[in-house]
């Protein structure tokens, strides 16, 4: 897939690189083009633009005996700047173009004109983007809301013209400075998903069937497990002015948060959610079993992951005998201490029970 990357206006002296990522229309845009692919991470390398020369220049007019120094200032580099923007979840764009530099500055002229300002470039990145340094663990900029910006490479300052070195005792200076070089580095960026609630369990639990049933989004449905190979985003509307946004989540396995499965690569994804919905597969004779291995790779990865507010979930209720329901249901209350909810994505038994907690855990977590 080529970049799909543009420039674009001059407005305000700025530059902008724009993504496009979705038609108007989503039946037109899988008639035009492949479905966007998702990716979270990406190394990119920036350079702010040099500032531009100082001119050395005197002023010569007939008529006029005393002219003097008029060279001007060299123009400020661009800076590269990245902007989180709503309406993007991937960073693919950055997989295909990963270098970017600012123009330089104007040079300076005679008659004490400064030299143009570079426009700067604008990188756009999905809302939740975080920017890290080479190193991969130094966090330079957190992008967590639309319109946060964070200026990663300064344009270099203009040199000075002669003009700036005139004195009573150097009339007619003959140096001019070249401009300063813009600042140049790789970074990574990262995103982690911003939702309000996340589904998780282990793989084939249904989050994906569920994720279906209660929003407009179309993840990957089939019976074997890894189904899901990235995190997939759906908004809930309960009313006209009740909705959240639901993760779908790829499955963990035990020891993910040691790189096992998919690994803490998705597990970071869970970071912003506020409230955990935890779907047990409740057709396996386990569900006790699967609660305590998620569980035990939330505390593992850490940032608070084991103390979110957790909604517990067996789902799969349809493909369970009445006897199986009750033993399962207490089996799994009596070891998480909490109360269980039953439900089906499949057929949506319980869905709105499951969708009224969410909403209610969402609002005691807000206040």
């Amino acid at each position: 897939m080529a970049p799909a990357r543009e420039r674009i206006g001059q407005a305000g002296g700025t530059l902008r690189l724009l993504a496009h990522h979705a038609p108007r229309d989503p039946a037109a845009r899988s008639a035009e083009q492949p479905a966007m692919k998702f990716l979270d991470e990406a190394k990119i390398y920036v350079k702010g633009g040099d500032g531009g020369d100082g001119a050395v220049a005197f002023r010569r007019e007939k008529f006029i005996p005393f002219g003097g120094p008029d060279g001007g200032d060299g123009g400020r580099g661009g800076h590269v700047i990245a902007r989180a923007v709503p309406g993007l979840n991937t960073l693919i764009d950055y997989r295909y173009a990963q270098h970017f530099r600012a123009p330089k500055g104007g040079n300076g002229a005679g008659s004490d004109r400064t030299g143009a300002q570079a426009e700067d470039i604008i990188l756009q990145v999905p809302v939740g983007t975080q920017i890290l340094a080479e190193d991969k663990t130094t966090l330079i900029a957190d992008l967590d809301a639309p319109g946060k910006e964070v200026v990663l490479a300064r344009g270099g300052d203009g040199g000075f013209g002669n003009a700036h070195y005139k004195s009573s005792t150097n009339r007619a200076p003959r140096r001019a400075d070249k401009g300063w070089p813009g600042e140049e580095r790789w970074v990574w960026l990262r995103l982690k998903l911003i939702a309000d609630a996340g589904l998780i369990g282990l793989p084939n639990a249904g989050k994906s069937t569920f994720l279906a049933a209660v929003s407009a989004a179309r993840p990957k449905i089939a019976d074997y497990p890894f189904t899901t190979l990235h995190p997939q985003l759906g908004v809930v509307r309960l009313s006209p002015t009740e909705e959240f946004v639901l993760a779908d989540l790829p499955g963990l396995i035990e020891g993910a948060s040691e790189g096992a499965g998919l690994g803490t690569r998705f597990l970071a994804h869970i970071e912003r959610c506020a409230v955990l919905v935890h779907l047990i597969d409740g057709s396996q004779p386990d569900p006790v079993r699967a609660w305590r291995t998620i569980r035990q790779e939330l505390a593992a990865y850490g940032a608070g992951l084991d103390e979110r507010p957790e909604i517990l979930v067996l789902n799969k209720a349809d493909a369970m005998t009445p006897q199986a329901i009750t033993s399962r249901k207490r089996a799994l209350e009596r070891a998480a201490g909490r109360p269980v909810l039953l439900a089906s994505g499949a057929t949506g038994q319980g869905v709105p029970e499951v969708l009224r907690a969410v909403a209610d855990a969402l609002k005691a977590h807000r206040r």
